[in-house]
């Protein structure tokens, strides 16, 4: 009795050694960990409901408590809550809910985060984006409006994930392929993503620019994140932006995603560049398009997903697995996310090998996890098709393995640190393997 009762003590001990150290690098200048959290994950009804009580667990681990999302009011042009009745002090004050974690949490800063492609609504939510940019009005309407919503809720700095348009997807070719689409290219060219890309790129810059004067008094911090398809060459002029951001979070995930690329499975977040795919989509030539133009190591940030992206396979998807795959569209939705070919991390673990589904069939049956010994791709798992067609399913997805292996790149490129997209998407509950936040935890210690 008296060995367990000290062992118990030790394991204590070592668990409030193991929190105190991470406590204690929050205010130290070392690599940053982002951890975003969706407001509005505490709006779901049953085990996918995370409230901010249930992300505290995580918060030694981060450095930065993003809180998302905030968008543009499309008249004003004025910064606002995407749910007032959620985030403001006349509502259930998340925002106030949020910032004063800080007082718990000593060195937490903590961030609002606009955009994201959550500001939706519109048919091209991006639009008032960039009409925003167009006008010094609109741009000096943004700028007190964040100023304001910092100031009054006790934000730390603003985090700008702003919405440009994506590029159009692009299907993996083989050499011929890619012969006879650059010989209709001569004759069809390429359509414009945006025509007054130009402007809008000084207008960008101009509007970071104004957001690093406003902030300088208050010492308001500003950061941006680089959405999923955003093409830098177009939209950023990244050698003037670097010296008025504090950092650019990469979001080099969903790089193929069921709804941009309904027939092609593949890989939605490799490191490197896997044979024969499109140019750019992976994190390395992310951070070497933002470094190349003379931005400091240490101000990139690689973002992390705590999410897979399912594809359906049908009979012509074959029986290997091997990426890419055929594909028809999204996989069912999850329990708890509820969106088609979306899991989180704790829906894509039931998925996988384990004693409760070891004897299940159909759509029950566990998927065949295939690892990445090369450390470059991230792991996928799939079920081929039953003889009626139905049931199979491709899953590429982040796990503490993988996620750890982007941290040791991030540490081996002396970048400035990492983003976790999202709190609300890891096993926040520990079902996996007991451990709480293990995309979180695997990442941070790697770093």
């Amino acid at each position: 009795m008296w060995s367990v009762w000290r062992l118990g003590v030790l394991a204590l001990v070592l668990g409030m050694l193991e929190v105190s150290s991470v406590q204690g690098q929050n205010a130290t200048t070392g690599p940053k960990v982002l951890c975003y959290y969706d407001g509005s994950n505490a709006l779901r009804e049953g085990l996918g409901k995370v409230t901010v009580s249930d992300i505290e667990l995580a918060l030694p681990f981060c450095t930065h408590l993003m809180y998302g999302y905030a968008g543009v009011n499309a008249e004003t042009y004025r910064l606002r809550s995407l749910n007032e009745d959620l985030d403001l002090d006349s509502g259930k004050s998340h925002f106030r809910a949020v910032t004063t974690l800080k007082r718990r949490y000593p060195g937490l800063k903590v961030f609002l985060s606009v955009g994201n492609y959550r500001d939706l609504g519109e048919e091209k939510p991006f639009e008032k984006y960039l009409t925003l940019l167009e006008s010094g009005g609109s741009r000096t309407a943004f700028v007190n409006s964040a100023y304001s919503l910092l100031k009054t809720y006790e934000f730390d700095g603003l985090d700008l994930a702003w919405q440009f348009p994506q590029t159009k997807p692009k299907r993996i070719r083989g050499w011929t392929g890619k012969v006879w689409h650059g010989f209709k290219k001569l004759f069809t060219g390429d359509s414009v993503l945006d025509p007054k890309a130009d402007e809008h790129r000084e207008e960008f810059t101009a509007l970071v620019r104004d957001l690093k004067n406003a902030f300088v008094h208050d010492k308001f911090e500003l950061g941006y994140t680089q959405l999923p398809h955003v093409n830098q060459t177009i939209f950023l002029d990244i050698p003037l932006l670097k010296d008025n951001i504090d950092y650019v979070n990469v979001a080099a995930y969903d790089q193929q995603t069921p709804e941009r690329n309904p027939k092609e499975g593949d890989y939605t977040a490799p490191i490197y560049e896997p044979a024969e795919r499109v140019v750019g989509n992976n994190v390395d030539d992310k951070v070497k398009a933002w470094h190349s133009q003379g931005t400091p190591l240490d101000k990139i940030v690689v973002g992390i997903a705590t999410y897979g992206r399912g594809w359906r396979l049908v009979g012509d998807s074959g029986i290997t697995g091997v990426p890419p795959i055929p594909a028809d569209g999204p996989s069912p939705a999850g329990p708890y996310t509820n969106v088609p070919g979306f899991y989180s991390f704790g829906e894509v673990c039931a998925k996988l090998p384990n004693p409760g589904n070891a004897n299940l069939k159909g759509a029950e049956y566990p998927l065949r996890k295939i690892n990445d010994p090369t450390k470059r791709f991230g792991p996928y798992a799939f079920r081929i098709p039953d003889e009626n067609d139905e049931h199979g399913i491709w899953l590429s997805y982040e796990d503490p393995e993988s996620a750890g292996n982007k941290a040791a790149y991030v540490k081996a490129k002396g970048l400035g640190g990492i983003s976790i997209n999202d709190l609300g998407l890891d096993d926040f509950r520990g079902t996996c393997s007991g451990d709480k936040f293990p995309i979180l935890r695997a990442a941070k210690y790697r770093l």
